[in-house]
């Protein structure tokens, strides 16, 4: 792009007037299909109808417009105080990793043993001695019923 055209993308160009001749066809014809497509869209009717209204309740008229600027103005005030006001706490990476994993221990299932129904856990110290007992019991009793059983066939 040449010096010329980077002025005029900065500057812009000389705004066209209506009755300059060189620019008269383009305007005419731009002022043509707008009127058209308000035609189409029927928004010359509705345009028709608030001048109406407007020109009939000038102090109306004011009062409604100026109450949707200052409302709309208020909403956006109010959103945002509550967006400033509404500032996540900041975490660290470990931090995140530290919560994930806290959640996912505190989720887990632990399993049971699918004859006994008996947690299966890690068992440190004096208890093992227990639950292998108990396992033990379990194991001896159904060992019973097995033979109680054969016996009757």
């Amino acid at each position: 792009m040449n010096i010329k055209g980077f002025r005029r993308m900065l500057l812009g160009e000389k705004m066209p007037d209506k009755n300059d001749p060189e620019y008269k066809e383009r305007y005419e014809r731009d002022v043509n299909a707008g009127r058209k497509f308000a035609k189409a869209t029927r928004i010359d009717k509705a345009a028709a109808k608030v001048q109406g209204f407007a020109n009939m309740h000038r102090t109306l008229f004011l009062v409604i417009i100026f109450t949707f600027v200052l409302g709309g103005l208020a909403w956006n005030i109010y959103r945002l105080t509550v967006m400033y006001h509404h500032q996540p706490s900041t975490r660290t990476a470990t931090e995140v990793q530290d919560s994930v994993l806290r959640e996912r221990h505190r989720n887990v299932v632990v399993p049971r043993h699918p004859e006994t129904g008996i947690e299966a856990k890690h068992i440190h110290g004096p208890q093992q001695s227990n639950a292998n007992e108990k396992n033990n019991n379990a194991e001896e009793s159904r060992q019973q019923m097995y033979n109680e059983q054969s016996d009757k066939m």
